[in-house]
């Protein structure tokens, strides 16, 4: 573009100085043919009178040539009485006219074979206007073409004489020389371009090789786990003094320090895990001694009623405490990537026996089950595919109010087997569900709560059914939350 823009400019200001030029050397040659057509008449006598007889000679009779002199020409019918002038050196196209009292009584234009030809009346016209300034005008005589014509008066200030040069050389040069120009340019810019796409496309191919290290780095899963950050952009593309080689570089310097950086993350994570794994082990001992101990007491009917409603307490309190280092253990166990069983289970089966449990414990709610004809089979554990289904029938009794509606739906087919779990209550808050399945998160009071919840149910889903090479979504709005869960289909009888 800017090339293009370069050469428009060039052809531009060439052309415009190329036809100052040529107007400024055809205004010379006019000032040279005016000067001539003013001398012709002039020194011939005024045309259509004598000269006067030279000194000390007699005047010739009436109606004689003076000596010396030109005789005058009788003019033709309907013609004015001025002749034509007939100045010597006049080129072809060349306009000579005389104007008598503003009145143009002759206008010739020299042919190219060397003949006279009278003007139109509208040429005429336009050369009785010109201003008698002994300058340069130019004005477009019709048929005739574009004119440089100069009007000056005689010696004698008799008459007007108006001397004209066409322009037709001039345009025609220019149009040449733009055409020139014009195709000159257009194939200097063609082949710049295709020279400029072939060397810039040599020379950024480093920088591609650049680009494509850095499409491998964004590809790979840097959220979480042990991330093998070794892609680095290769030494030939690392050359300090090239533009793409310091890129390169400082790319490569970058993902030394970010791969560092992973590597002191995951460190960190994996003994924060093995701290909430050994930490969960070794609270399930003390909490079951305090929830037997907290049972003993609880049986003995000497206890005062306060006492009694204390101990109580202390073996829920106990057994909340129990579930939640259970959760903790067991998100610990499948961070760490240990394996679950792997056998074929029947999900009809289970989700019947979920639903019927989910009934016991929410009379208040309406459960309802869209199951297909034919038993639908997974690949999986069983107990924890139960804990999938049971936290996700929890969450929706828990933060729903009585009188929902859930709905379970499990269809099977092609590759995979889906699972949804439906409800027409309030639904999740927007600014709750991106986070909706990570730990501890908890929404506000738009999803009311009749019971307590530790925040590790819906994480245990998402860890549960990723350890089931599955996927786990939800979709919420007033009247319709929706959880889905993908599971790799087992066809097996």
């Amino acid at each position: 573009m800017l090339l293009t823009l370069v050469c428009v400019i060039i052809g531009v200001v060439t052309l415009f100085s190329l036809r100052t030029f040529l107007v400024t050397k055809l205004d010379r040659e006019l000032a040279d043919a005016s000067s001539r057509a003013a001398g012709y008449v002039e020194g011939g006598g005024p045309p259509g009178g004598r000269q006067p007889p030279p000194e000390g000679q007699e005047p010739p009779p009436d109606g004689g040539p003076p000596p010396g002199g030109r005789p005058p020409r009788p003019p033709p019918d309907g013609e004015p009485r001025l002749p034509p002038i007939e100045a010597p050196g006049q080129g072809p196209g060349t306009i000579n006219a005389l104007i008598e009292n503003g009145s143009v009584g002759s206008a010739m234009r020299q042919t190219a074979s060397g003949t006279r030809e009278a003007l139109p009346a509208a040429a005429k016209a336009q050369l009785a206007a010109l201003p008698v300034d002994g300058r340069p005008h130019q004005r477009d005589l019709g048929d005739l073409g574009a004119y440089r014509l100069m009007a000056v008066v005689d010696h004698n200030g008799d008459f007007v004489v108006v001397t004209g040069l066409p322009m037709d050389d001039i345009d025609a040069t220019t149009l040449s020389v733009a055409l020139v120009l014009g195709g000159v340019s257009l194939i200097g810019l063609t082949v710049a371009g295709v020279a400029g796409v072939l060397i810039v496309r040599r020379t950024l191919r480093p920088l591609d090789r650049v680009a494509a290290t850095a499409r491998q780095v964004a590809m790979l899963p840097l959220d979480r786990g042990e991330v093998a950050l070794s892609e680095r952009v290769p030494a030939a593309d690392t050359d300090p003094d090239t533009e793409v080689g310091q890129v390169g570089s400082a790319l490569n310097h970058m993902l030394g320090h970010v791969g560092n950086a992973l590597a002191a993350r995951h460190a960190s994570e994996t003994r924060v895990r093995q701290f909430v794994a050994d930490a969960s082990h070794e609270l399930r001992t003390p909490l079951t001694a305090i929830r037997g101990y907290a049972e003993l007491a609880g049986r003995s009917t000497e206890l005062d009623p306060e006492v009694r409603h204390a101990v109580s307490r202390v073996f829920a309190e106990a057994g909340r405490m129990t579930t939640l280092v259970e959760d903790l253990l067991l998100l610990a166990r499948l961070d760490s990537g240990r394996p679950l069983l792997a056998e074929t289970v029947d999900l009809s089966r289970l989700v019947v026996d979920a639903i019927g449990d989910a009934r016991v414990a929410g009379p208040g709610h309406q459960w309802r089950l869209d199951l297909p004809p034919e038993p639908v089979l997974a690949t999986g554990d069983r107990a924890r595919l139960h804990q999938v289904l049971a936290n996700l029938l929890a969450n929706s009794r828990t933060h729903t109010p009585p009188g929902t509606t859930v709905t379970v739906t499990l269809t099977g087919g092609g590759d995979q087997v889906v699972l949804e779990v439906a409800d027409d209550g309030p639904g999740i808050p927007p600014a709750l569900l991106p986070e909706v399945f990570e730990r501890f998160a908890r929404g506000d009071g738009s999803r009311s709560r009749a019971a307590g919840s530790t925040g590790l149910g819906l994480a245990i889903v998402a860890a549960v059914v990723a350890a089931h090479h599955g996927t786990v979504e939800v979709t919420s709005s007033p009247g319709d939350t929706r959880f889905t869960v993908r599971l790799p289909f087992d066809g097996s009888p």
